[in-house]
């Protein structure tokens, strides 16, 4: 199975790099990456030294439900080109992060969810897409529960 790693939609980012509200209904605010623990979802690198950032509060998912879960990300503040990959992308710098399936009505699949060691994320996403009750996965930090990207099965 040829995995797919999802950067946040453009449209979105740049909904929020043009000063659009977050889930909060918050303009994002902005900072200056130091060039280490700032993950762009969009462009799917660590935003460099120097460089303006926002943080804002975002929810990936289409609608509110109880099981949208909305939390903290890190966007380039300036427009960057989107991150596209079927390999582990290289801003996954910490060691585990919660991999979270999630079923076609975007509900969590319970059982599905589990820390995983970053190196062992492709096999475990594989073994999660195996299952027909499970439409797509979540990366997200183990110690803060922040959404990094989304995995499906490559088309």
């Amino acid at each position: 199975m040829t995995l797919a790693y999802q950067a946040l939609p453009t449209e979105i980012a740049r909904h929020y790099q043009q000063g659009g509200a977050d889930a909060n209904g918050h303009p994002p605010e902005r900072a200056l990456s130091d060039g280490q623990g700032v993950p762009c979802r969009h462009c799917m690198d660590i935003v460099p030294a120097g460089q303006e950032f926002l943080i804002l509060s975002h929810r990936p998912f289409p609608e509110a439900q109880p099981y949208a879960e909305q939390g903290p990300i890190f966007l380039c503040a300036e427009a960057c080109k989107r991150g596209a990959t079927t390999v582990l992308p290289a801003f996954l710098q910490s060691p585990e992060y919660i991999l979270r399936g999630y079923s076609a009505d975007n509900r969590i699949v319970y059982g599905s969810g589990a820390v995983v060691d970053t190196s062992k994320i492709p096999a475990a996403a594989e073994t999660l897409l195996a299952r027909d009750d499970i439409a797509y996965l979540h990366v997200r930090s183990a110690s803060n529960n922040c959404y990094h990207l989304r995995i499906e099965r490559q088309a």
